[in-house]
Parts: C-alpha cells; structure tokens; sequence
C-alpha cells in the first residue's frame, strides 16, 4: 500500500521527455521501455528508431505515421527509418520505395533555396543547421538504397550510391565539421563492410568494419556499437581460423540481450548459427539455433513481418 502521504510520479518534462528518447534512440539506454509519449515529429522519429531498435516493429510504424506527411526533414528521416525497419526483415523491395522517398524529400530541402551547403558559407546558424540536417536526411537515404541494391544482388548499384554519399559527406564537413554526421559514417561503413562481404573481398569488409568501430566507439550510442561489432563479427568469418569471429558474435549476442535488441540479437544468432554454433571456450554450449527462433518468434509477436527471398 502506498504511504497517505506519497505523491504520484512526476510527469517528465518537455526537456527530460526529449532527452530520454534520444538516449533510447542513439545513446546509453536503447532497451528503455515504455518510452514517454512523443511530442512533435522529432520526438516521433526518435521514438520510433529506439522502438524499431528493440524489435518492436508494430509500434515503430505506428510511431512513424505521425511523422510522414510532416514536411521539413523529419518526414524524410521517417521514411529511411520505415524502410530500415522493412530491410531488416527481408523486404529490400519495399524499402527501396520508402528510401527513394526519402531520397526525393531530402533533395528538396537541400536544394529548395537554390543553394547548395558549400555554396552558404555566410549562412545564418539556423540555416547552416537545417542544411546539416538535410545532407543527414539525404545521406540516410542514399545509404539505404544502396543497403536496398545489395539485398537484391546490385553490387554495382550499391557502390555508386555509397560513393556518392561519402562524396556528399565529404562537402558538407569541410562546412559543417566531422562530428556533425558521425551517424552517417557508421552507417556508410556498415553497407560498405556488407558490399565487400558480398563481393568476397574479407580484407576490404574488415577495413571498413574496423571503421565503423572506431567511429562508434566515440558516438556513445549502443546500439550502434553492438551493431558495428556484428558487422566486424561477420567480416571476420574470412579468417582461416573461425575463433575469432565466433567470440565477437557471441559477445554481440550477450549484449543485444542485455540491451534489449531483439533484431541484432537474432542477427548474432543467426552468424552464430552459421557458423556452426560455436566451439570456442565461453560460447560452447550455446543453442544459437534455438535463440535465433525464440528471437523470430519475439519479433513476429512484436509486429514484424519476415518477407521471403522470392518477394524480397
């Protein structure tokens, strides 16, 4: 029973609800649940990544409906991250659709004044930031689409848009500086790692998966680490000796647990799965298999919808 004299909770304020959804979405506490209710299409947005991040797929797209639709560069944001949610699973079709759009968004926003970041030197800071952000939101999308074009064997494809994304990363720091899009760097390393795997150059993937640890070594965001450790996990599998990536995937696996990252922790599973369960010290008598299905399971029963190779 409650003492007579206990008062009810505090409601978090403005300021506390915005900060805690930026630690759910790209910070220390990704696994935060419930999520205090978004206010605005910022606040939507991130709560919809941090959501989407626990494999709560369902509510992550309800989360973005508040956001399409929106204008300004959330709506853009919103579409790249509906079209994650979708690549996740399989259904690299459909994201393609949501990461053009979001491409088209961003490139109005950028270009809608009729100049370019590089061309703005004198640019108030209101204006220079929503640049910034527009070259985020245009980025977002370029990588996807090039994550969309490697799910469905356009290697080509692929490397021509993340070279076309670095080249636009490239501009935009010599204004804004390099802090200003670390997220997107991680996120170029990770397809660019993914486009070498598929091309079965190991040495090039471990490069770039060494650079997306670093990069979010000094990010602060978790879930973007435990993912570019996934990432250096599987670039390690070209190793004569499969040791070294076992320990990695089970060390992933263990921490998308304790962080509540259902998606990343089915994705460990499964390169552990494949990589025969794991023999090595620690990781000896774990079931991957069986921790792959009960993920599945938990994703599907969060709203997530696994779309087959043939429709993908």
């Amino acid at each position: 029973m409650a003492h007579p004299d206990a008062r009810p909770e505090a409601a978090p304020t403005p300021s506390d609800r915005h900060a805690i959804l930026v630690a759910a979405a790209f910070g220390p506490t990704p696994g935060a649940h419930p999520l205090p209710a978004a206010h605005g299409p910022e606040q939507s947005w991130l709560r919809a990544v941090a959501l989407g991040g626990q494999g709560r797929y369902a509510a992550a797209r309800a989360e973005l409906t508040r956001v399409r639709g929106t204008g300004a560069v959330w709506s853009s944001f919103g579409a790249s991250t509906e079209a994650s949610l979708l690549r996740q699973l399989g259904g690299h079709r459909a994201a393609a659709v949501l990461d053009g759009r979001a491409l088209v968004e961003a490139g109005s926003l950028r270009t809608g004044s009729g100049n370019t970041v590089a061309a703005r030197r004198d640019a108030d800071t209101v204006a220079a930031s929503r640049d910034a952000a527009a070259v985020a939101a245009w980025c977002d999308a370029a990588t996807g689409l090039a994550a969309d074009a490697l799910g469905r064997g356009r290697l080509a494809v692929c490397g021509s848009l993340l070279d076309r994304c670095a080249a636009a990363l490239d501009a935009a720091e010599s204004e804004a500086g390099e802090k200003a899009f670390v997220r997107q760097r991680i996120r170029l390393a990770w397809v660019g790692a993914e486009s070498a795997l598929a091309a079965g150059d190991f040495t090039r993937a471990r490069s770039r998966a060494d650079r997306a640890v670093e990069l979010a070594d000094g990010f602060g965001s978790i879930r973007h680490a435990v993912k570019s450790d996934l990432v250096r996990a599987a670039s390690l599998t070209g190793l004569p000796d499969p040791g070294p990536a076992v320990e990695l995937a089970a060390d992933v696996l263990a921490r998308a647990e304790e962080h509540g990252l259902v998606p990343l922790q089915w994705a460990a599973a499964m390169l552990l799965d494949g990589l025969g369960g794991g023999d090595a010290g620690r990781v000896r008598d774990l079931d991957a298999g069986r921790v792959r299905d009960i993920c599945a399971t938990t994703i599907v029963g969060r709203g997530g919808r696994f779309v087959t190779s043939s429709a993908c």
